[in-house]
């Protein structure tokens, strides 16, 4: 009998602190590799044909790091053997240290795939004496107990490359979730930033350089922040700004952009720029979009 994977979102919100991973895994030749690049453009860390042992100290550095990585994509297949014997345990292990764990299980039909591997004359990695058929079956064989316990199960056998990648998006993503938009805050003093694709000026507000108790702080320091939200002029132009990304990030998604860069500058990059952008990502975080701050110039 089939089995019919659970029918939880394959990707969820990301703002409760701990960190996802999704394991992509299936028959060779079903687009295992399109679903780590589609990931890649979610925001995912990618990483294909880990070995298993290092698979829990790898997280840990992910989570670690300086900027910790709470999306991360794991490419697995019967390549890994060792996982392929110990995959309860393994998935117990990394469920016990408080890591999301979804399973991407890919598929396609034996005629489909035995064409794909003559369309592209690799060999099979599973591929004996019987050639590319007997490689197929034995790799089903050995993946059955991995594919029911997947979340979701996807069968590829009738789409093109482009279609897949689609059938991808869509599964891998809430709406919201398909656009990164990243935050910057910079000083014109050092220069715009090459990438940004939206950009603001923020001078005309309160400068708390001017004042001598704050001039050594930044931004991210409460009374900073206070000095230069706490006005009306900086919030009707934090509200002007709400409605014009609530109004346009949509557009963005609707038009398959995958990141958006939003600069605000300030004069040094400090005081200013860093205060609006840590509120404008409060909001954005809070409407359900994938958000990643940047301070190009605080410690300047």
């Amino acid at each position: 009998m089939k089995k019919t994977p659970n029918s939880e979102p394959l990707v969820q919100d990301t703002t409760t602190g701990t960190m996802q991973v999704i394991i992509v895994t299936g028959l060779s030749g079903s687009g295992k590799s399109t679903a780590i690049h589609v990931l890649e453009d979610l925001g995912f860390y990618c990483i294909d044909n880990l070995p298993v042992a290092l698979i829990p100290r790898f997280l840990e550095l992910c989570a670690n790091s300086e900027e910790p990585i709470t999306r991360v994509a794991l490419g697995i297949d019967q390549r890994e053997r060792v996982f392929l014997r110990n995959y309860p345990d393994v998935l117990a292990d990394l469920r016990n240290r408080g890591q999301r764990l979804q399973i991407l299980y890919l598929e396609a039909a034996d005629a489909v795939l035995l064409r794909r591997f003559s369309e592209t004359r690799r060999p099979h990695p599973a591929a004996g004496s019987g050639g590319v058929a007997e490689g197929i079956r034995t790799e089903r064989e050995l993946l059955a107990g991995l594919r029911e316990l997947a979340t979701q199960i996807i069968d590829t056998s009738a789409f093109t490359v482009h279609e897949l990648r689609e059938k991808l998006r869509q599964t891998l993503s809430r709406t919201q979730d398909a656009l990164m938009v990243t935050l910057e805050s910079f000083g014109y003093k050092y220069g715009v930033p090459v990438d940004a694709d939206v950009m603001f000026d923020v001078r005309f507000l309160a400068n708390p350089f001017f004042v001598e108790d704050l001039r050594l702080q930044t931004g991210l320091d409460g009374a900073v922040a206070a000095y230069v939200l706490q006005r009306p002029e900086a919030n009707l132009f934090l509200s002007q700004i709400s409605a014009l990304l609530e109004s346009t990030l949509p557009l963005y998604i609707r038009e398959g952009k995958s990141y958006l860069m939003v600069a605000v500058g300030c004069t040094g990059g400090r005081h200013r720029s860093v205060a609006v952008v840590e509120e404008l990502g409060r909001r954005l975080t809070a409407w359900g979009y994938a958000t990643h701050l940047r301070h190009r110039d605080l410690h300047r």
